[in-house]
């Protein structure tokens, strides 16, 4: 079994919190701070490097004013 970060999953999850950040018209920067994280840990996230766990995954949604909720749905789609 390979590593979760190198799934054609874990690729829609980082494509959909791309999509959610820029939809809501952030920068990788402004969900850092909001994070009180550097902007590496997002790029990084953003990128495929860094795993996410559920917690991590409800601060990033409400960093994003999105729900994790629906995101998580969203990603379970394969639209």
């Amino acid at each position: 079994m390979r590593k979760s970060l190198y799934t054609n999953a874990y690729k829609r999850l980082t494509d959909l919190l791309i999509k959610a950040r820029k939809d809501a018209g952030l920068t990788q920067q402004q969900v850092a701070d909001k994070l009180e994280k550097p902007q590496s840990f997002v790029a990084k996230y953003e990128r495929g490097e860094r795993r996410l766990d559920v917690i991590k995954f409800r601060e990033i949604a409400e960093a994003l004013d999105a729900d994790a909720v629906s995101l998580m749905k969203r990603l379970g789609n394969d639209d």
